[in-house]
This record gives C-alpha cells, structure tokens and sequence, in this order.
C-alpha cells in the first residue's frame, strides 16, 4: 500500500528504542527517552506557510507525543507535521 501525505506532512518509519540497558535492566516506556527517531519515507507538498525542508531518507528527531501511529504493510508509521519534527539526524 502507497501512502502520500498531504500538505505539510511528513511520513516517518518508527526506530525501536533498546528497551534494555547494556547490564540486562528493562526500561518501561514511561521511563525511556521522550525525544523519538526515525526515517522519512514520504513528504507532502508543503503549504504557503509551511515548507517541506526534510526529504525521503532524512533520519529526524521528534516529540515522543507528536502526529498519528499508522500501521503500513504491517510496519509502524508516524505522519507528523512538519513543525513536529525537531531536527534532522546526520
């Protein structure tokens, strides 16, 4: 399944977090990070006062509590806005 996403969305493939430290010790989600990665694999267009600056492939940092979980050919997605996504990972 093709999804596109509209105006100034972006679609981002979730990145699993180590839900165990190095010595063996499970984190539960309440307790990890807040700050989430992962991978643009679709961009809207853009609106007149929201430009797209991330492209396909971008690895990006967003708020944990941020856009809509969509399950894709049975992969986790996210489609934020664009004004969700913190920074661009390098």
């Amino acid at each position: 399944m093709k999804v596109t996403p509209l105006g100034d969305r972006v679609m981002v493939k979730l990145e699993k977090n180590e839900a165990k430290t190095a010595g063996g010790i499970i984190i539960p989600d309440t307790a990890q990070e807040k700050t989430q990665q992962g991978t643009v694999v679709a961009v809207g267009p853009g609106t007149e006062k929201e430009k797209i600056t991330v492209k396909s492939g971008d690895k990006v940092m967003y708020d944990k509590y941020a856009g809509t979980q969509v399950k894709v050919d049975g992969e986790e997605h996210l489609i934020l806005r664009m004004a969700d996504i913190i920074a661009v990972v390098e």
